[in-house]
């Protein structure tokens, strides 16, 4: 005889399953359709006028419009599911699929969606304070867009990099926050100064993330990030292990900390690894002389039955919070998502597939729509469970149930 928990958790998994099942069967449908079409917009992307169209004059740009486009132009590489939660797209990869069962992708997921919030309404918050300060620029609320990459072989090339870049950093820029942009597993330096070219057109004010290169590659670029005005360089180091995916004469490899602290060492920019996933190891970035950990398996993408971020957060929060800056990366899909990251011991949190279907649906306004709703949700968040300020999120608001 089923218990009412039991009967809660099945139909939990049915609606999971019919949301997926159909994402999944509609892809079967229009995939013929797509791959020409991909395929033609690919070519049209290197040269043509490919920005996302905004809302028109005098009409609101809309999630579900937004969704639409994403939908039509991601297609088949991300179906945009009605949850993005790893199911329909396990093993697909490049795309935006968790690598091997996808079980790394679905444990972010899963373990965040099992933390619960305490709510609280006797109290005087009303308008609670949502910014904080990060690589000493102060942004409108703790999130951060993740440094998403690889428009050809992950997004299926319906925007150029110029275009997909100026989305990111535009949208950001409108919701307040910072962009990180990304360093491809395979691109050759010439689409990196690309990349660079624009972040020198808005002036700087972003964090690029480097692929674990040799020394002396990481450096010539951590130069270049240096020149347009970047504040801050990272590696995400969680991709240490995609060397079969590295460009002929390039490395991509593990380091160890000495090699940690010379890249430090490099530059006065903040230096920010991402990848860390134990806290010994979260001990040894502090020791190599980072400013700022990212707590993420690589969106479950690189290394299959990896703990979700959400499990593993607190035992790194408990080592080193408060000595270094702690960003977590790990299913972000809503402000409440944010709150738990933040309770559980993150200092910020980034946002990644969202913003892809964000920038492919309509450009910056796409992103920016993501990234304020996102805002919104987590202000409507901080008031129901008493938190006045995002900088200062106590872990009493996780309820024990």
């Amino acid at each position: 005889m089923e218990t009412n928990n039991q009967k809660q958790t099945a139909n939990i998994d049915r609606r999971s399953f019919l949301l997926n099942a159909t994402a999944v069967g509609a892809g079967a449908v229009l995939a013929p359709l797509v791959a020409s079409a991909e395929a033609k917009a690919a070519e049209g992307a290197a040269g043509g006028d490919t920005h996302s169209v905004p809302a028109a004059a005098g009409s609101v740009l809309t999630m579900a419009e937004v969704l639409r486009v994403a939908r039509e132009k991601l297609y088949p590489r991300c179906r945009v599911c009605p949850e993005c939660n790893g199911v329909a797209c396990a093993g697909e990869v490049p795309g935006f699929g968790g690598i091997g069962s996808g079980a790394s992708f679905k444990n972010n997921y899963e373990s965040l969606a099992k933390v619960h919030l305490q709510m609280r309404t006797f109290h005087e918050i009303k308008k609670p304070d949502t910014a904080i300060s990060i690589f000493g620029e102060t942004v409108s609320f703790p999130v951060l867009s993740a440094a998403t990459g690889g428009v050809t072989y992950n997004m299926g090339g319906k925007m150029s990099e110029e275009d997909y870049v100026d989305a990111i950093i535009g949208g950001c820029r409108a919701a307040g926050t910072l962009p990180l942009i990304a360093d491809g597993i395979g691109d050759p330096m010439e689409v990196f100064q690309r990349r660079m070219n624009v972040v020198k057109q808005y002036g700087g004010k972003v964090v690029v993330l480097i692929k674990p290169k040799t020394q002396d590659e990481i450096i010539k670029r951590i130069h270049m990030v240096e020149e347009v005005g970047g504040v801050a360089f990272g590696i995400d180091i969680d991709s240490a292990g995609r060397a079969a995916r590295a460009v002929p004469g390039q490395t991509v490899e593990p380091k160890t900390p000495k090699q940690l602290a010379e890249l430090a060492k490099a530059t006065k920019l903040p230096f920010f690894i991402k990848g860390v996933m134990t806290a010994d190891e979260a001990q040894m970035a502090v020791d190599a002389g980072a400013k700022a950990i990212g707590v993420s398996n690589h969106g479950g993408r690189v290394l299959d039955h990896t703990p979700g971020v959400a499990q593993i957060l607190p035992a790194i929060a408990k080592k080193v919070k408060g000595k270094i800056t702690i960003i977590a990366d790990g299913a972000v899909r809503h402000g409440a998502d944010v709150l738990k990251l933040l309770a559980l011991g993150a200092d910020a949190t980034l946002v990644g597939r969202p913003l892809v279907r964000g920038a492919h649906g309509a450009g910056k306004d796409g992103v920016a729509l993501i990234l304020n709703g996102i805002r919104t949700e987590l202000v409507d968040s901080m008031v129901l469970t008493g938190t006045a300020r995002a900088r200062d999120v106590s872990a009493r608001i996780i309820a024990e149930v």
